[in-house]
């Protein structure tokens, strides 16, 4: 089975511009993220919409291609970069522009979702760890993720899933193990392209989340779960911690 890792980046960021060339210890964010992908992956591009980061990922010698600035989601990007690239790979993997310190085993992890033939789409979730505590759970930008005896998702929700009814939300965390979601995707090629040309759900416009359009479209998604406390980055303040993270962690310099 041949897969590819596609990395959609956008320079307009809302809370951000220009985050993927944001520098982190001496290297851009999009040339990080692109070099741990490639210890996973014998094929990456960069799907982006701005010819400086098509500048910036040539300046390190990756792959990068030039997308539409009309796309509502990486997705959408993914399947006209895999088009671009006239990719033949039976699995795409999304791969998270701002995920700086994603682990070529997580990639790994979700790879081997497909060794399945019945997956069509697998994501990752990382079991919550109550240290962090309550208030850490509640954060609507940590969607959590619930899932059958099989692993396939029932639901993601910037909520926090399950409600535990028997006791008050204090000990919630004393009495149930939840999941959040990491946002790794893979798809099989002909599913990909089946999902972009789905019409939006009413349950992804409530909760401005896409994989609720492919849920309520019937499409199963596998999750697998890693332990890798992977980092965001979403806003400044995030890329400080970051670079604060890097300076701490020698296994996160490569």
């Amino acid at each position: 089975m041949k897969f590819v890792g596609i990395i959609p980046a956008r320079y307009a960021s809302t809370r951000f511009p220009g985050k993927p060339l944001a520098m982190i210890g001496g290297m851009t964010m999009i040339e990080r993220v692109y070099r741990r992908a490639s210890q996973a992956l014998d094929e990456v591009v960069v799907a982006t919409d701005d010819k400086r980061i098509i500048d910036a990922v040539a300046a390190f010698g990756g792959t990068a291609v030039m997308t539409s600035a009309a796309h509502r989601s990486g997705t959408d990007r993914c399947l006209e970069a895999y088009d671009i690239v006239a990719s033949d790979a039976d699995v795409v993997i999304n791969i998270q522009g701002d995920e700086p310190f994603i682990a070529p085993e997580q990639i790994a992890t979700l790879m081997h979702c497909f060794d399945d033939t019945a997956v069509e789409i697998a994501t990752l979730a990382r079991p919550f760890d109550p240290a962090l505590g309550f208030e850490a759970l509640f954060d609507s930008n940590k969607p959590k993720v619930v899932m059958d005896t099989a692993m396939n998702a029932l639901y993601f929700s910037r909520s926090i899933i399950p409600y535990v009814r028997n006791h008050p939300w204090q000990q919630w965390l004393e009495h149930q193990q939840f999941y959040t979601h990491i946002g790794l995707y893979g798809y099989r090629a002909d599913t990909l392209r089946r999902i972009v040309a789905l019409p939006q759900s009413p349950l992804e416009l409530a909760e401005s989340l896409e994989q609720l359009r492919w849920l309520q479209a019937g499409i199963k998604i596998r999750v697998a779960l890693s332990g890798h406390q992977s980092v965001g980055i979403d806003t400044p303040a995030d890329l400080e911690a970051a670079i604060a993270l890097l300076k701490e962690c020698d296994d996160l310099k490569a």
